[in-house]
């Protein structure tokens, strides 16, 4: 299969709840990583764009915060009876312009997008303030939870909708209104999830959708006077800058990791090779929480590579998104192929070792199909070690004790997400007490987690301020808290 019937999709910007003509006059194709063909265009959005819908979600505030949880809960319970009536053409077209396969990935990830709305629903509504006690006996004061206002928020283009409702649903729950940005390559997706919104119901202004490039459009927002809220997942470069640009709001910003598994003498393989088969490939290793290196002990370290070899070459299948017996699609982009190309040529040149794939894959549509890949004799020097790959690529390096892993944890700029495997739990419990991770996973894969659990980055790494999932995000971010004080007489 070269290509796949399609009907293009012209994106532009939902605001106000219309969808209308862009202040820009140009548009950009969108081409398909998987099959070369182009499935669509959106157009190029500018900053006269974003005043219109930070304009819009301004105005639709007052109206839309001043709903009980409840009635807005209406609005995104509707909101996923859409999703879900869409379900198989929302895949379909996340399949073709992202890439990833329809059956093991798209379709999770629309289940997934339905799964983060649920579970706001279900925690906005326990959300509550206090009436603290007083010395004053002539007065009582109420600490109120309010939502903060319009939020800007920018999604990635490796989980799109999974992102955007870990972004937009608690944001919308608490009371603020959204404009939101997604990434180029992945526009045409959020634009039709918009008309889900249109379809739902959603009173005009509460939910805005502007598409365009970070640099014009994402910039705008963000230093936006009327946005009080800045959402954001993506790389550290732009994470860094839109933290800069958006001094003075609140922020909520995930960014990059490397994934580290630790294997420590006494791990158990047999429960270590089908979590790295999914963590390192799932997603061709285009996910922020992927194995990005294995921290091996010497005494695992033949055995564990040559397992998993084997269970590379038997069980990850690279193909076309819809074949069914595909389990790994292409990367997304040019850069990033290009980027691993980079770190394993440079790995090689250094003395890493090739054990299995290794390269850019022939015979299919387009040369975004990268190998799963194994290195072996990976050291601390080489970039695919210590920096954030982002590709089905497992570089394994040789250590010798807990303590050396610990502190090559320590010397990483990264710290989201990490695992460790051992058969003593108490010895690893122990070793993630003491890792440098907003979250470690003992004898399961670093990025496992649950909807309703807090996720993001260790204080003072490059991996991001605030925790996206679960309450925290509307109790840190989306929401503030309000004193009122009343004097009895």
């Amino acid at each position: 299969m070269r290509t796949v019937q399609h009907t293009p999709v012209e994106a532009g910007p939902f605001i106000g709840g219309r969808f209308v003509e862009s202040a820009g006059q140009e548009r950009q194709s969108t081409v398909s990583p998987a099959t070369g063909q182009v499935v669509g265009s959106f157009a190029l959005g500018l900053p006269d764009d974003v005043d219109r819908a930070v304009t819009a979600a301004r105005h639709a505030f007052t109206s839309w915060s001043a709903l009980t949880v409840f009635d807005r809960c209406r609005f995104l319970e509707r909101l996923i009876g859409e999703i879900e009536n869409r379900r198989e053409e929302l895949a379909r077209l996340l399949a073709l312009e992202q890439g990833k396969p329809y059956r093991v990935e798209a379709l999770p990830e629309i289940d997934e997008t339905v799964s983060n709305i649920r579970v706001a629903i279900e925690l906005a509504k326990y959300l509550d303030g206090t009436m603290p006690q007083l010395a004053n006996p002539r007065k009582r004061a109420f600490v109120y939870r309010v939502p903060r206002g319009v939020v800007a928020a920018i999604q990635p283009w490796n989980f799109p909708l999974g992102t955007a409702s870990a972004q937009i649903a608690p944001a919308l729950v608490t009371g603020n209104t959204v404009v939101a940005l997604p990434a180029p390559s992945t526009t045409l997706i959020e634009y039709e999830w918009a008309r889900c919104f249109e379809a739902a119901g959603f009173p005009p202004g509460v939910f805005n959708l502007v598409t365009g490039h970070g640099p014009v459009v994402g910039d705008a927002m963000t230093a936006h006077p009327d946005v009080q809220v800045v959402a954001f997942t993506g790389s550290v470069a732009t994470g860094r800058r839109i933290a800069a640009r958006a001094s003075g709001k609140a922020q909520l910003i995930e960014l990059g990791g490397n994934g580290p598994v630790v294997l420590l003498d006494d791990a158990d393989l047999d429960v270590v090779l089908p979590d790295a088969l999914r963590s390192t490939y799932g997603a061709a290793g285009q996910s922020c929480t992927a194995s990005g290196r294995f921290l091996v002990h010497g005494a695992l370290y033949d055995e564990f590579a040559h397992r998993l070899i084997e269970a590379v070459q038997r069980e990850v299948t690279l193909g076309l998104p819809f074949d069914d017996a595909t389990t790994m699609g292409p990367v997304n982009n040019v850069p990033l192929a290009e980027k691993l190309d980079r770190h394993v040529g440079t790995a090689l040149d250094e003395g890493a070792v090739v054990l299995t794939g290794g390269g850019r894959a022939k015979g299919f549509p387009t040369d975004l199909y990268w190998e799963p890949t194994v290195l072996t004799d990976v050291t601390e020097s080489m970039a695919v070690a210590v920096e954030e790959t982002f590709g089905p690529i497992a570089p394994l390096q040789r250590i010798s004790s807990e303590a050396e892993a610990l502190e090559l944890m320590h010397k990483s700029p990264y710290g989201l997400c990490a695992a460790v495997y051992t058969r003593d739990v108490a010895r690893g419990l122990r070793f993630a007490e003491k890792a440098p991770s907003g979250l470690v996973n003992v004898n399961a894969a670093p990025g496992d987690t649950e909807t309703h659990l807090p996720f993001g980055g260790r204080a003072g790494k490059l991996s991001g301020t605030g925790k996206i999932l679960g309450r925290y995000p509307m109790e840190d971010v989306f929401t503030e808290l309000k004193l009122v004080s009343v004097n009895l007489g």
